[in-house]
């Protein structure tokens, strides 16, 4: 509770899934919070769900960089300070490289990496004058190992990695009082399998409901318990599920032979 209580904690993608289920959790945990997303409607009900601590909510494209700038700022002037930044806000998107357009691609990167660029770029001053700052920078599994039709998303959350791997090094070099967390959860029961984009070939959305119904197994409450544990003992990566730890283990003892058997098995999902 120590880590949490009375902190100010901002959360991005807070209107539902991962990013409701951490505010709850925080508010629990005696945080103050600063809530966003696109979503009005599911942003006002997970501000609802957090009971009576301090809240802010605040529509946000955090692709909108000069936005999240002016928002990293309204917040640390709210409440004086900032303690930790949650950037979770993403999506997911379907398709073949050869069949999807370099817009849909764009869109993907845009929200999933730039958006954690934005957040982390907007909040690391406020992070650091708090003498007592947190970045937890979600990413996935799939930022560990790539699968067909997520190139766009595996683009994403592998560059989200790269990048909040290296922050942690950045902030211990320059001995910052911040520590940088990356998460890669598994396999979470939320909608965002539901809710992808689809290019050219996934357009029925069959293969994201094999998807979600074989796949995404934990509930989005018990993936922010975990997550805000691994917070807790300042762990540099957090893998969120079982399904995220064997398959990191499959990767670093296989390599790049990964591959050939997993496009197999993903054909086969596919077909």
């Amino acid at each position: 509770m120590s880590e949490f209580a009375g902190r100010v904690a901002v959360v991005t993608g807070a209107a539902s899934g991962i990013g409701r289920a951490l505010a709850v959790d925080l508010a629990k945990r005696g945080a103050r919070l600063a809530l966003s997303d696109v979503d009005k409607d599911g942003l006002a009900e997970t501000a609802a769900l957090v009971g009576s601590t301090e809240v802010r909510s605040d529509a946000l494209d955090v692709t909108d960089r000069e936005a999240v700038l002016a928002y990293a700022d309204e917040v640390a002037g709210q409440f004086g300070t900032v303690n930790q930044v949650y950037n979770n806000a993403g999506i997911a998107f379907a398709g073949n490289i050869l069949t999807s357009t370099f817009e849909e691609i764009e869109r993907v990167v845009d929200i999933d990496f730039w958006g954690v660029v934005n957040g982390t770029k907007a909040f690391l001053p406020h992070l650091i004058t708090s003498g007592d700052g947190h970045v937890v920078n979600i990413s996935s599994l799939f930022g560990l190992l790539s699968v067909p039709s997520q190139s766009a998303y595996n683009a994403a959350k592998f560059a989200v990695r790269g990048f909040t791997e290296s922050l942690r090094q950045e902030m211990l070099i320059a001995r910052y009082p911040v520590q940088v967390t990356c998460v890669h959860p598994g396999g979470i029961k939320t909608g965002i399998a539901r809710n992808a984009a689809r290019g050219e070939g996934f357009e029925d959305g069959s293969a994201m409901e094999r998807f979600e119904r074989t796949m995404l197994r934990m509930s989005p409450e018990k993936a922010a318990g975990i997550i805000l544990s691994g917070v807790h003992r300042n762990r540099a990566r957090v893998l969120v599920g079982n399904d995220a730890k064997v398959l990191d283990l499959v990767v670093r003892v296989l390599g790049s032979a990964y591959q050939r058997p997993f496009s197999m098995i993903a054909g086969r999902q596919l077909s």
